[in-house]
Order: structure tokens, then sequence, then C-alpha cells
């Protein structure tokens, strides 16, 4: 994979929250913090979408409305969006947290335009709030705001290291794959995002990558285009 000029990075709540496993874990986002500072530094713009899940996983809670559980969700990501971007900018970096709802005072409602003039100012850019709507997962606004700020691709840093055809936490046999096409994630069903992201990367051709956000610099070479764990292609 080529060292992308703009990228959309998805960052696991659940994984910055470190061995806490709820709320944050400093050390473990200045980490990720110097990681991508090191790209900025070298020129390339990136975007961020964080997960909820070191807050709120809601779905899991059959007895909540799914509206109201997945508004609490979306609220935690803004949350967590907040955070790390002043993190971000203790260690060095301009930030710039846009919403897909109006919080008056706090962020910024999403404007493709003036999100794309953040990134080309030597920005990172946040993006908060999902898709502002229920029954949309992030995966679908990352696809979304990737899609919509042109961005070169879609980094997955996760808790695994790559897309398997199986669940490797159950299957000790799972094969992992290093590269196959965003058409095979839809009709074989992998568990790489969600289907409604992933057909969105697929008509729109998006390319992603997946890898472990525990490995040594694996964010710095991600987004220099070195993947260690597996390339979707577009």
């Amino acid at each position: 994979m080529t060292k992308s000029r703009r990228v959309m990075l998805k960052l696991s709540g659940e994984a910055l929250a470190g061995t806490k496993h709820m709320g944050f874990d400093e050390e473990t986002v200045k980490k990720v913090a110097l990681q991508v500072k090191a790209s900025v530094d070298s020129g390339v713009q990136v975007a961020i979408v964080i997960g909820g899940g070191n807050f709120w996983r809601g779905r899991s809670n059959k007895a909540f409305d799914r509206v109201k559980a997945d508004q609490i969700g979306m609220l935690a990501t803004v949350m967590n969006c907040i955070y790390v971007s002043e993190i971000f900018r203790t260690e060095g970096m301009d930030t710039k947290v846009f919403c897909a709802f109006d919080i008056p005072g706090m962020v910024d409602v999403f404007d493709k335009d003036k999100a794309v003039s953040a990134l080309e100012e030597g920005k990172v850019v946040f993006f908060a709030g999902g898709t502002g709507h229920p029954y949309f997962s992030t995966d679908t606004g990352i696809a979304l705001r990737a899609i919509e700020i042109e961005a070169d691709s879609i980094l997955l840093a996760k808790a695994v290291d790559g897309v398997y055809d199986s669940d490797p936490r159950e299957n000790p046999n799972a094969k992992k794959f290093d590269k196959l096409s965003i058409t095979e994630v839809v009709e074989r069903k992998l568990q790489v995002i969600d289907m409604t992201a992933s057909i969105l990367c697929m008509e729109n051709h998006m390319p992603l990558a997946v890898f472990s956000l525990n490995k040594e610099n694996s964010i710095t070479d991600a987004l220099n285009g070195k993947i260690d764990g597996t390339v979707i292609t577009a």
C-alpha cells in the first residue's frame, strides 16, 4: 500500500482505554499521538474517527430503546474526540473537532469545505457523532466522512492484527488474509466493517487496511503505507 496524502484513521475506543477497559488511559493515547505527529510532520493529512466502546455499548442492552442507545453512543464518541484532540494538542499538534450535530460552544458542525481546509492547514481533524442518526454505526460514519473529504484510504487500528475468515479468538485455526478486495468482503460477509459501510466503500472505490493498534509504531507505519495486517483493495 503506497503512502497516502490524506487518510481516515479509525481508533477503537476500547483500545484507547488500555488495560482499564473503560474510560481513558492517558499513556496509551499519548503513544498514539506521538505516532500520528510523526506522520503529520512528514506531510500526511490525518482525519480521525473514534469509537465509543470505552464508554457505551448500548446495542448489547436489549432493554434500551435502540434510538436512545445509539444517541448515547454518539455522545460517547464526542467525549472521545474532545479528549483525544486535547492530548494531541498537548503533544504539539493543531486539531479541529467536527460533529454530525450541533453542540454549541464545544465542537463545530461538520462541513466538508471547513474540514478539508483544516486538513490542508496541517491540523488533525476529528469527526465525532457518527452520521448523527440512529441505526448507523461508527463504521458507516467512517466510510461516509472518508468519501466526503476524498481520503485516499481508511486505516482501521483494531485489537486484532488483520482480517480473518473466522474469529481468531474463538478459532485457533482461523486464516488471516494479507490482501483481499472489498467485493470479497461484501460477498463473504467478513466482519471488517458493517455491511452498510462495506457497500459504501465498494461503490465509491475506497480502499481500507486493518492492522493491530497494539504493535509498536503500527500507526506510523500504516500512515506511511506499511501495513502489517490486511490490505483491502477497492
